[in-house]
C-alpha cells in the first residue's frame, strides 16, 4: 500500500505522436492501482487522461474526474470514467483537485498540463502546501523545461533551494518512490497557517 490516498494527475486529453507516452499513461495507472492509490483528475476520457482514468478504475480504485461545464462536450465521449464533479470554471477544476490530492503527477501534455503544473509547484513556493510533486519525463520530453528551471536558478529568479520542489523521474515506478521520500527543504514565502482559510474554501 502506498503512502497517498489519492494522487492527482495532470496529463494530455491527446495520446502524442509516439507509443511511449502511451505506455507510460498506462503504468503509471496500473502502479496507482498496485499501491492502492486512488486517482483524481480532469475528468476527460479523451488522450492519455482516458488511459489513465480507466486503467485506475479497471483496477478497481475510485476515480474522480473534475471538469468545468463547458469542457464536458469537450472532453468526455458516451460514459464517464467513475466519479465525475462538474464545477464551473477553471478555478474551481484547479481548486478542487488540489483539495482532494495528496500528491501531484504530471505526465507529458500540452499548455494546459503545463498551465496545472506550474501553478501547483507556485503554490508549493508560496507555502499553501507541503504535497509532493512528481513530472514523469518520458522519453525526455520535459528536459527543455527542466532545462529553464535550471536556467531560472542560475539567474537569479528561482531560488536553489526553491528547485527541488519539482521531483522528476523516467518512469512512474521511480517517481512515485521518490515522492513518497520526499521532504520540504525550500523556504517557504508565507506559513501555511495563513493560506488555511482559503484551502479550506477552495478558493486558492
Amino acid at each position: 500500500m502506498g503512502k497517498f490516498k489519492r494522487v492527482c494527475v495532470f496529463c494530455g486529453s491527446n495520446l502524442g505522436n509516439k507509443k511511449i507516452f502511451s505506455d507510460a499513461a498506462l503504468d503509471l495507472g496500473r502502479q496507482l492501482v498496485e499501491r492502492q492509490m486512488d486517482l483524481v483528475y480532469g475528468g476527460g476520457n479523451f488522450g492519455l487522461m482516458g488511459l489513465v482514468s480507466q486503467t485506475v478504475h479497471d483496477g478497481g480504485r475510485h476515480v474522480l474526474g473534475v471538469i468545468p461545464t463547458a469542457l464536458i462536450p469537450v472532453e468526455i465521449s458516451g460514459h464517464a470514467v467513475g466519479e465525475v464533479l462538474i464545477v464551473s470554471d477553471m478555478h474551481e477544476r484547479k481548486a478542487e483537485m488540489f483539495r482532494r490530492a495528496d500528491a501531484f503527477v504530471a505526465l507529458p501534455g500540452g499548455y494546459g498540463t503545463l498551465e496545472e503544473l506550474l501553478e501547483i509547484i507556485t503554490w508549493s513556493q508560496l507555502g499553501i502546501h507541503d504535497k509532493p510533486v512528481g513530472l514523469l519525463n518520458i522519453d525526455g520530453y520535459y528536459d527543455s523545461l527542466l532545462g529553464l528551471f535550471d536556467k531560472g536558478v542560475e539567474e537569479g529568479f528561482i531560488k536553489p533551494c526553491a528547485r527541488n520542489i519539482l521531483i522528476s523521474a523516467k518512469s512512474a515506478q521511480d517517481l512515485i518512490h521518490k515522492m513518497e521520500d520526499y521532504i520540504p527543504l525550500h523556504d517557504q514565502v508565507a506559513p501555511s497557517q495563513s493560506w488555511r482559510t482559503q484551502e479550506n474554501n477552495a478558493n486558492i
